[in-house]
């Protein structure tokens, strides 16, 4: 999930927020505002609710934004490098750069974010607690309640056995504790999100025709996103053990044809485009990458701006380069495969340009490894 734009930093970790959470934002605070506290609470100023339900759904964000920074936290001093940290429509997302080493990591790294949502809810609960204590029963008890209690079912909902929730990766650290094989834990816990996904779904229908109405409708879209990502964790699962083992050396191009930055993007288009079958390029200076260009961004460049246009100005920068080395497991080097155009890698050897790696070449890779487990599995192999 990417994030439209960027909050900061904490613990060292990048903060960005997609333009879906505006979303959701607005949704709760108008069915707060709108709806909840002045059913709960009438006879108040229409700017208390609208106050009330602002605040509210801010401190409910906060609280999103503490569940993933403990991820982070977690995840870090577990040895996994954390890319950043995105809230999005169905809450927030931490980037792990990599799988858990074992079981017991997995185990904390999920089970951290559960147990903050789950001491929000309790601190809020208490604060609600000690306010009735005072005799007040107004609007503002109402919003630290529901703040309460939106947290407890936060959390709850989030161990709840199926992936991509954090009780999912709870099973899976169980499962992978028991079997000794992380590819089967992983399989099994994206399997029971499928079927969290089509259990919530069905509600939801039911619900949405029962009268329900955006209730029922936000169920079958939950459930919609969880049978999706559930789909991809398996695929993701198994393309993992089928390159199990499989080194960045063994599948990557060697020696691959590349250009220079400050050669303009006409020259690149009279004397590279039809020349070479690559359709991305590494950029070098001194054998060393400094850029990537891709045919995309070729194409992106206006024709009458093409002799003026140097291939480093649209090239993927050299911070944003994916780099690998030769010995490198390609399992290791996958989830780092987002961070630039077109999901390539740079193989650089002493710090030199020796090779590059494509989707197409993973593809091919994976095909192999899926075929050589197949015939290790048939009987007398």
């Amino acid at each position: 999930m990417r994030a439209s734009f960027r909050l900061g930093r904490i613990v060292g970790v990048p903060v960005g927020v997609n333009w879906s959470v505006l979303v959701i934002f607005l949704v709760i605070a108008w069915a707060l505002s709108a709806n909840q506290f002045p059913r709960t609470y009438p006879d108040q100023p229409g700017i208390a609710y609208l106050l009330a339900g602002l605040a509210a759904a801010v401190v409910f964000f906060l609280g999103l934004l503490a569940h993933e920074v403990s991820h982070a936290v977690v995840a870090k001093r577990n040895g996994l490098e954390v890319g950043g940290i995105t809230l999005w429509l169905f809450g927030g997302v931490a980037e792990l750069k990599g799988e858990a080493p074992n079981p017991g990591a997995e185990l904390r790294i999920a089970g951290i974010g559960p147990l903050v949502s789950l001491l929000i809810g309790v601190f809020f609960g208490a604060i609600a607690a000690g306010v009735a204590m005072t005799g007040y029963d107004g609007l503002w008890l109402g919003a630290l309640a529901w703040l309460a209690g939106i947290n407890v079912l936060l959390a709850v909902f989030n161990v709840l056995p199926a992936a991509p929730l954090d009780g999912g990766r709870l099973l899976r650290a169980a499962i992978w504790k028991a079997t000794g094989d992380r590819t089967k834990a992983s399989v099994v816990a994206a399997r029971a999100g499928w079927v969290l996904g089509a259990l919530l779904i069905g509600l939801g229908f039911w619900q949405f025709f029962a009268g329900g109405g955006f209730g029922g409708l936000w169920l079958i879209l939950i459930g919609w996103f969880l049978i999706g990502a559930a789909t991809m964790e398996e695929r993701q699962a198994r393309m993992g053990s089928a390159l199990s083992g499989i080194r960045i050396a063994d599948v990557m191009t060697p020696e691959p044809q590349t250009a220079a930055g400050d050669m303009s993007v006409a020259d690149f288009i009279e004397h590279y485009l039809f020349a070479y079958r690559y359709s991305t390029l590494p950029l070098v200076a001194d054998d060393r990458p400094v850029g990537l260009i891709t045919l995309d961004r070729i194409r992106r460049v206006p024709a009458d701006r093409r002799s003026t246009t140097t291939l480093a100005e649209v090239a993927c920068r050299t911070d944003e380069l994916v780099l690998a080395a030769p010995n490198e497991s390609l399992n290791e080097l996958l989830p780092r495969l987002t961070d630039c155009a077109d999901g390539r890698a740079l193989v650089v050897e002493d710090g030199r340009l020796v090779g590059i790696v494509s989707p197409s070449d993973i593809s091919r890779a994976a095909q192999r490894g899926s075929m050589r487990e197949q015939l290790a599995g048939q009987p007398g192999s």
